[in-house]
């Protein structure tokens, strides 16, 4: 009986330091980014097309984006999922209205936590 116990315990060990291996090389948290876009007048605009890119490149060509565009929502936000922790750049579109110009490029996210940031059109 003793030698039963003895293995359970030791096979606990084993997948606990498994465990700990693995989420060491994995994120646990997903590192996420949701933008605001704002007008003029620093009211939430709602069917914003918001696209993200990973450099400047494909930023001025708007090509390449790292996930499909999203519209924004009532109170004018989109949230881009599962990113680098890396700057990005960010269109934001409505009619002739954008945000060429005004603060295209985020901080380097922080791994593993919601990035918010604010982005005006105009």
């Amino acid at each position: 009986m003793k030698r039963i116990a003895h293995r359970i315990t030791g096979f606990n060990i084993i997948m606990i330091a498994c465990f700990l291996l693995l989420t060491s090389s994995t994120q646990l948290l997903p590192t996420n980014l949701r933008i605001t876009v704002l007008n003029s007048l620093g009211n939430a605009e709602e069917g914003v097309t918001v696209t993200l890119y990973a450099t400047e490149d494909n930023y001025i060509e708007e090509k390449n984006p790292v996930q499909e565009s999203q519209l924004t929502d009532a109170k004018g936000r989109v949230t881009f999922t599962k990113l680098e922790p890396k700057p990005y750049f960010v269109v934001a579109r409505k009619g002739d209205l954008d945000n060429n110009g005004e603060g295209a490029e985020t901080a380097p996210l922080q791994e593993g936590r919601m990035n918010k940031v604010n982005i005006v059109i105009q």
